[in-house]
């Protein structure tokens, strides 16, 4: 039995026996010995409702505590986004896509309102892609010829964000925040007493969906090179809020941005020069930080690329995928926001629910066309472990970060 369902069913025992005694209060008596003996019944109920509840909370914790699951990541490359809208509008789920769902909703103790799709399937870049498809015929269909829009790169969770999956309610993550400290004493002096503190970092469910019409014919095409473009299609705006989200999001309706983030260490390139790129590294060297890399626009890379480490050398700041020594990634998400280091493995990404499409064939919009409406909807939030493992810079010269 499910957590929610012994709750559920705890609730009723309680309603019930608030039931007996209210009566009882209006009646102006005490209970008979028919009632009390019902209601000792009831109690014993709840008690062993509740034995139930801690091993299945127990449990779950536990499982959720477990390195992920290689058989069920198998499964999740199994699973396509077209297979689930098809399997909708055929009125049917089968294969990997019921094996994932019906282990999705074990998992997570929520039933689909539509039908779960692992979030992996909607991070699959490929080189080929379009905004509509509209005008494809298949006969005449060739994906390696179809040119589609240049898009910005997806990057944040490829930098190595921790991500948590499973989630049901808020979490809150025990961190370690002073401890202690040891000291030389003469002799008959006495040591001074310090002893550790903790605080606790928070992470709560946020919501992210997307609506978009596809033509029944399209979604009904089972050929694989259809199936990158709906997936695309439906995806991009999808992983795209969330990569703005892990970026900057507000941590109002959005999760909580690294560069919104309190505590994270600020840096400057004003003169941009090799002694001001390696200040940067340092300000994480000395807060014990590893494995960081940068992420920035196009035009810091520019800017970068073209400054020489000393005159004549023909060595730069920059290359086509580092600054400085340490790796660098360049996307448009970074525009007008300069330039991020840090070690990524300290942001964390929790997934409540992995995205549930719901197809709607019968929406007013879409039913007289013959195309389907298709909802995307996904629930994740964000923290950040340590906030010193990361460096912003926005002052870079004449503007030209942004």
């Amino acid at each position: 039995m499910k957590v929610h369902e012994i709750r559920e069913k705890k609730a009723k025992v309680v309603y019930d026996m608030r039931q007996l005694v209210t009566k009882a209060e209006e009646e102006k008596r005490e209970l008979t010995s028919d009632e009390v003996e019902q209601f000792t019944k009831m109690k014993g109920e709840i008690e062993s409702l509740e034995a139930k509840e801690d091993r299945a909370l127990f449990l779950d914790q536990q499982e959720r505590s477990q390195p992920a699951d290689k058989s069920f990541q198998t499964l999740e490359k199994k699973v396509t986004v077209l297979d689930a809208l098809q399997a909708q509008l055929d009125g049917g789920v089968s294969g990997a896509l019921r094996e994932f769902n019906q282990e999705t909703e074990m998992r997570t103790g929520k039933k689909a309102q539509g039908i779960y799709v692992p979030l992996s399937a909607f991070e699959k870049r490929d080189a080929q892609t379009t905004q509509t498809a509209a005008g494809i015929v298949p006969s005449d269909f060739y994906a390696s010829e179809y040119i589609g829009p240049l898009r910005n790169s997806l990057l944040m969770r490829t930098l190595g964000i921790r991500t948590m999956t499973g989630l049901r309610g808020d979490v809150v993550i025990p961190k370690y925040k002073t401890g202690m400290t040891a000291g030389w004493v003469s002799e008959n002096e006495a040591l001074t007493k310090s002893g550790g503190s903790f605080q606790n970092v928070e992470m709560k469910p946020k919501h992210v969906g997307a609506l978009t019409e596809l033509s029944r014919q399209l979604i009904q095409q089972s050929s694989p090179d259809i199936n990158s473009l709906v997936t695309d299609d439906i995806s991009f705006v999808m992983a795209d809020a969330l990569d703005q989200a892990i970026l900057s999001g507000d941590g109002v309706k959005e999760p909580l941005g690294i560069l919104k983030t309190t505590g994270i260490q600020k840096g400057s390139l004003t003169d941009p020069t090799w002694e001001s790129i390696l200040k940067l590294s340092e300000l994480l060297d000395v807060r014990n930080v590893e494995n960081a890399k940068y992420i920035t626009n196009p035009t810091v890379m520019r800017v970068l690329r073209s400054i020489e480490k000393s005159q004549g050398t023909a060595q730069y700041l920059a290359t086509s995928n580092t600054i400085g020594d340490v790796g660098a990634s360049i996307t448009n998400q970074m525009a007008g926001k300069g330039l991020l280091l840090g070690d990524f493995s300290q942001y964390v990404l929790g997934i409540w629910s992995e995205v549930d499409l719901l197809v709607n064939p019968y929406a007013e919009s879409a039913y007289n066309k013959g195309n389907v409406l298709v909802r995307a909807l996904m629930t994740a939030g964000t923290a950040c472990r340590n906030a010193e493992a990361f460096v912003h810079v926005d002052d870079l010269p004449t503007g030209e970060a942004g």
